[in-house]
């Protein structure tokens, strides 16, 4: 069994299953160069990042950790850093006390545990401190290419918003939208539609009016659907 297998009680509706692959056609069509806009260049990097991108944007990570992997480079270096020194590096990412316990233990626990090395696996990933399933699938997409699903705030939304399940907790929506899409997917899926949530699918004001899925989307409405008015409201956020 894959170490991502997600199991449903049911297979979900044809008709649903194939709406759902048509909205990720037209979004991998919509944003070709969706991919995590984190920047990194290794597991433990974008472990870090991830980590540090809680409640904030991953524009105001990126300028925060150059400084941070030079200083700290792997697990053993951040494991015996200073504490004080790092709530300092990472204070403009909000919530730097509890993001820096959080770097800290989880550096010590890579160490004692898996020689300073990241762990491939989601069982091994969600033991460690500050690391839940929503971290350790960007993780694992990202830096093993092993398919999982990301559900954050975005992915989350859209996928109500979308009609593909009306499920609240993060787990029950990763295994409702796994079941829609083949496991290849699920690490594409995520990027196109947090690159759609961040860009046009707001949580406020959705830009209803320019979506380029509005065809097959049961909540179309909540935001302007003047194309002109809508068109205001699309955003262009990092490297988009």
């Amino acid at each position: 069994m894959p170490p991502n297998f997600i199991a449903t009680a049911e297979p979900p509706p044809t008709a649903l299953v194939r709406r759902a692959r048509k909205v990720n056609r037209v979004l991998a069509q919509t944003y070709p160069r969706a991919q995590t806009e984190l920047d990194f260049s290794s597991a433990f990097q974008l472990l870090v990042a991830t980590v540090l991108s809680a409640q904030t944007t991953d524009k105001r990570v990126n300028l925060v950790t150059p400084d941070l992997f030079a200083r700290f480079p792997d697990a053993h270096a951040l494991a015996a850093a200073d504490r004080a020194e790092v709530e300092t590096m990472v204070e403009s990412t909000g919530f730097f006390r509890a993001k820096t316990d959080a770097l800290l233990k989880l550096s010590q626990a890579l160490c004692e545990r898996y020689g300073g090395q990241v762990p491939g696996r989601l069982a091994d990933l969600v033991t460690l401190p500050g690391v839940g399933r929503k971290t350790a699938n960007v993780v694992l997409g990202n830096a093993f290419g092993i398919p999982g699903i990301t559900v954050d705030t975005h992915v989350g939304r859209l996928s109500r918003r979308l009609g593909w399940t009306d499920e609240q907790d993060p787990v029950k929506v990763e295994h409702a939208v796994g079941a829609l899409f083949p496991r290849r997917d699920w690490a594409a899926l995520s990027h196109h539609l947090i690159w759609h949530g961040r860009r046009c699918c707001h949580a406020r004001r959705p830009a209803c009016g320019a979506c380029p899925v509005a065809h097959w989307c049961p909540s179309y409405g909540e935001g302007p659907t003047d194309a002109v008015e809508a068109t205001k409201l699309l955003r262009t956020e990092g490297r988009a």
